[in-house]
């Protein structure tokens, strides 16, 4: 079944599939889709969403992703209030008190693991493993768990651990790091200068050691490392994502259709498989846009399909 599967990942457009995003579905068959807030309404109502998905694709474990940090990042706004449980608030919590975190965090997120069973999501792309940094780009700000990097990755572990005992795989991101930004890369192309000494030390510190079956790249330039290309376009970069912070396992582009990608996006997405991403995302529900992308994404590979199988075998 996965074999089949195109190496994309798309959003849709409302909370019910349209006849031309069914059509599309079936031609293109991305190995994924991901849900924004536009795309739920109500549990039974996004439940009967996924089911549709899942049934197009006779797949009851076919990945269906979220964004649902907590906090500002809650796609389920409309089903319950996060607002107040930000990452910040859990690192701060981390650094105080232990024992009290370790009950909190994970009430925390079996109650989001519960949520997003119900509506029939299997991924949720957190942790977000970025170091707060002063001066930066509000864009993580609260978003991130901490300034003190062996904090974040030892949130981030748990964070892994405990979404993996509910049947839920991860998503890191935005590896190598997007803490340093200094603008949204929603918007403008994020440009960092510092050496790649200081980078390995700090920045990718978090990203390091850990279980998380997928992670999601940073539209960021590293200067240092390659002074052209985002992380999601730069095979220095992503060489680097494989050799030196080690990750072994699937890795997703940031949104395509963001503004810090300069080029068009059959440009965009071509790029994004010749650097070395192994799964290109598409956000923002324009069928136009997501032909696109579906045009010039390649079949999944043989790593992909080996990799898909193994967080597979987590999911309930």
């Amino acid at each position: 079944m996965i074999k089949n599967r195109r190496a994309f990942i798309v959003g849709l457009k409302s909370s019910t599939l349209s006849n031309k995003e069914i059509t599309f579905l079936k031609k293109y068959k991305p190995w994924g889709v991901i849900l924004f807030s536009r795309n739920i309404s109500s549990i039974e109502q996004t439940k009967k969403l996924t089911d549709k998905i899942k049934k197009i694709f006779k797949d009851k474990k076919y990945p269906i992703l979220i964004d649902q940090e907590g906090g500002r990042v809650n796609r389920l706004s409309k089903i319950i209030s996060f607002d107040n449980l930000t990452s910040e608030y859990f690192g701060n919590l981390f650094t105080k008190d232990k024992k009290k975190f370790n009950i909190i965090y994970k009430l925390f997120i079996d109650k989001t693991s519960y949520l997003l069973k119900s509506i029939g999501v299997n991924i949720n792309t957190v942790p977000v493993l970025d170091l707060r940094v002063k001066g930066a780009s509000n864009i993580i700000g609260d978003r991130s768990f901490s300034k003190n990097k062996k904090n974040i990755s030892k949130i981030g572990d748990i964070c892994i651990d405990y979404f993996h005992e509910n049947s839920i795989g991860t998503v890191m991101k935005h590896i190598p790091g997007h803490g340093l930004a200094k603008v949204d890369s929603h918007k403008f192309t994020p440009v960092v200068t510092k050496n790649l000494n200081y980078l390995n030390k700090n920045d990718f510190f978090p990203f390091k050691k850990k279980q998380s079956y997928f992670a999601m790249t940073a539209h960021v330039i590293y200067r240092s490392i390659d002074k052209l290309n985002t992380a999601t376009h730069s095979k220095k970069i992503i060489n680097l994502i494989r050799k030196k912070i080690g990750f072994k396992n699937i890795l997703i582009s940031d949104d395509l259709s963001m503004k810090s990608l300069k080029d068009d996006l059959k440009t965009n997405t071509i790029k994004t498989f010749s650097a070395g991403c192994n799964l290109a995302l598409h956000c923002n529900g324009k069928l136009s846009e997501m032909k696109v992308v579906g045009d010039n994404s390649p079949k999944v590979s043989n790593f992909i399909i080996k990799k898909t199988s193994l967080f597979y075998k987590i999911l309930s």
